[in-house]
């Protein structure tokens, strides 16, 4: 199911806000695994903000806590709740090769990349991050959250150093790229654009014959 959410975002977005918000899950699950960052995601963003005093869910709180609220220690909390929903939901799972669904290959991949979304968030707002706050943010110890900033800076290539004596991150400032800010504009408008396009389509075949 996760796999097949994002061709048909923008024209059943509107209609699960109306009539079934609970399949907002899905959607914010199928944002959090995934790992190209899409341009819908901001507007995502904001359907969660619009609808967290309607429907709460913990996977949508999580992201309404990290994206809206900036609450990481909530985050915090609420990822182990996350961990819960997507163990005991029949359709979280994550296709294997045999054709079978494994929710526990989804749970590790989800936390991975929940995790993932606090350290960019937390990183955006602070300069220098002490390793043992933020390591406590991430549900890890401190050796585990040391690791795995190690790797992550290796991996992305993140503009930032550890410094062992202080135990601290340190970011370097990060100038906004506008070439890309550019380019995700351009890929929501065309994305709206088609869902209108579609909209207004459809309510003329609606339309009887005059």
């Amino acid at each position: 199911m996760i796999q097949t959410i994002f061709p048909f975002y923008f024209r059943y977005l509107n209609a699960i806000q109306t009539n079934a918000p609970h399949l907002l899950r899905y959607l914010a699950t199928a944002f959090i695994v995934n790992k190209r960052r899409r341009p819908q995601f901001k507007d995502f963003i904001k359907v969660i903000q619009q609808e967290q005093h309607s429907y709460k869910d913990p996977i949508t709180e999580f992201l309404a806590c990290v994206y809206v609220n900036y609450d990481f220690d909530e985050a915090q909390k609420k990822m182990k709740e996350c961990e819960e929903v997507i163990l005991n939901d029949p359709f979280l799972g994550k296709r294997l090769e045999d054709g079978n669904f494994s929710n526990v290959l989804l749970r590790d991949e989800f936390l991975e990349n929940a995790r993932l979304f606090i350290f960019e968030t937390y990183c955006r707002i602070h300069q220098r991050i002490d390793i043992g706050v933020l390591a406590e943010k991430l549900n890890l110890n401190y050796e585990e959250a040391e690791r795995w900033i190690v790797n992550l800076i290796r991996n992305s290539k993140l503009d930032a150093k550890i410094d062992s004596k202080s135990g601290t991150v340190i970011m370097e400032p990060n100038q906004p790229n506008v070439y890309e800010q550019l380019i995700d504009h351009t890929k929501a408008l065309s994305g709206r654009t088609s869902n209108l396009v579609s909209q207004i389509l459809e309510h003329a075949h609606a339309q009887p014959a005059r």
